[in-house]
């Protein structure tokens, strides 16, 4: 792998409480933004290019439907998910269908230019699969990757969804690692359009008393040694400033 930075900022606005999709999803179009402007040449001469970044965050309750999903919710079907205000629908740029975020979930959103580091869409894929199944590694918990996306304990079982989006080789959105999600959220949707299938978490997996906080830095960690990495630095308030 060639042409790495040579640090990987990491900001985790939700990692101290739960945060509005809304509210990262603006941090996330920030950082983005400003990479694709530093890549069109619209940043000052000489500048050091955007460092790679990965947002990390837990959400309140919220489903978002993916870019196959777009328009094809229905008004009555978004209702019902929204329960009466105890859950917010989002559509969202991401690939994949439906799926739950909330409480107990890791939501991690890389933002990296895969020119810069000479990696291909496929492989992405590939390297955040890897760096989920490590992470759950950590604890005990035995991931694998099947015919369906998604990270699984089981070929019946899911643990982690894959959602990204790419514009000019910049990635956004990203993966759900679930640590200690209410599952039954899951129950009210076909989840990721899977029939069938069933999800769980590194709790349900037997895994107890570990944070979203602790899951994140493991799979931050994780990602910086396979972009080889080596120094993560936390963002500071500047750093996610228009």
């Amino acid at each position: 792998m060639s042409h790495i930075l040579a640090g990987l900022m990491t900001t985790s606005p939700a990692l101290l409480g739960v945060s509005k999709y809304q509210d990262v999803a603006l941090i996330q179009d920030r950082l983005v933004s400003r990479l694709l402007a530093y890549k069109a040449r619209l940043g000052p001469p000489q500048s050091e290019p955007p460092r790679p970044a990965i947002i990390t965050a837990q959400f309140h309750p919220v489903y978002t439907c993916g870019r196959r999903d777009i328009g094809s919710v229905s008004d009555e079907q978004q209702r019902y998910l929204r329960d009466g205000g105890k859950a917010d629908f989002v559509e969202a740029l991401r690939g994949g269908q439906t799926t739950f975020h909330g409480p107990g979930q890791l939501v991690a959103y890389p933002i990296i230019d895969l020119k810069r580091h000479d990696i291909s869409p496929r492989d992405y894929v590939c390297l955040l699969e890897r760096s989920i199944i490590a992470t759950c590694a950590r604890y005990g918990i035995k991931g694998m990757t099947t015919e369906n996306p998604g990270v699984w304990t089981t070929p019946e079982k899911k643990i982690a969804a894959l959602g990204i989006h790419l514009r000019r080789h910049v990635t956004s959105h990203g993966i759900g690692l679930n640590v200690s999600t209410d599952l039954w959220w899951f129950q009210r949707i076909v989840a990721c359009g899977l029939e069938g299938k069933k999800t769980t978490s590194l709790e349900a997996e037997g895994v107890r008393g570990r944070s979203v906080e602790e899951i994140g830095r493991a799979f931050v960690e994780e990602m910086a040694s396979r972009l080889q990495i080596d120094e993560i630095v936390p963002a500071i308030e500047k750093d996610l400033e228009c």
